[in-house]
């Protein structure tokens, strides 16, 4: 949408309302922003890559700063509803629900189109992944049923979860996928399946997304 200079814009930061933090907001010309991610001075190419992507692909409202320090990468969000979307969840939380609602939609295709047999083969082998991975809060037959059914929204509090644990849920929930669905096009509907997400928040996940060796797999 815009590649804008720090003279351009003007950067303030808003106090998150559950956390001790601030949050950046860069405001331009009436609309405002929130930061996605920040990229070296020696990284341009990788910050208009991701810019790119997010305007042009996948027609996102994004601003790239550049600055003699660095690049960052801002998505448009509504005033009157920072404080809801800001909201409660961390970065690392917003990984860990997005990877959830991923692999929750996987799980209700296979249940849908492959029926219940297949969906109940798939519960054990991702009851197996979490088990042997030892994902904390999840590894027990019976947490790992909730993590596959349970609304996030309805979750007394989601894992606790570390990059690393999001990255190999991904990774073999689409290895999983496509031996199931015999394809990867299951890959492919990623916003389709994230659309209970905020905006904001969405943008955040497929900006980490797109940075990630993942980017590969899911589009």
């Amino acid at each position: 949408m815009f590649i804008l200079k720090r003279q351009d814009v003007e950067i303030s930061t808003v106090q998150h309302p559950t956390r001790d933090q601030k949050v950046p907001i860069l405001h331009y010309q009436g609309q405002t922003f929130r930061l996605i991610s920040v990229f070296k001075a020696s990284q341009e190419v990788e910050a208009k890559t991701l810019w790119r992507s997010l305007t042009d692909n996948r027609g996102k409202a994004c601003v790239l700063l550049e600055e003699p320090e660095r690049f960052s990468v801002w998505g448009k969000i509504r005033w009157e509803q920072l404080d809801s979307d800001t909201g409660s969840h961390s970065n690392i939380e917003i990984l860990t629900l997005a990877s959830i609602l991923l692999l929750q939609a996987v799980y209700m295709d296979i249940e849908d189109l492959l029926g219940n047999r297949q969906a109940g083969l798939f519960e054990k082998d991702i009851t197996g992944i979490l088990q042997q991975k030892q994902f904390p809060q999840v590894s027990s037959p019976e947490s790992a049923k909730a993590l596959l059914t349970v609304e996030p929204s309805q979750m007394p509090k989601l894992p606790l979860w570390q990059e690393t644990h999001v990255i190999i849920l991904l990774e073999e929930l689409h290895r999983l996928g496509k031996t199931y669905f015999g394809d990867t096009n299951f890959a492919h509907q990623l916003e389709d399946r994230l659309q209970d997400m905020p905006e904001e928040e969405l943008l955040i996940f497929i900006g980490w997304l797109n940075q990630s060796p993942l980017s590969k797999l899911w589009q």
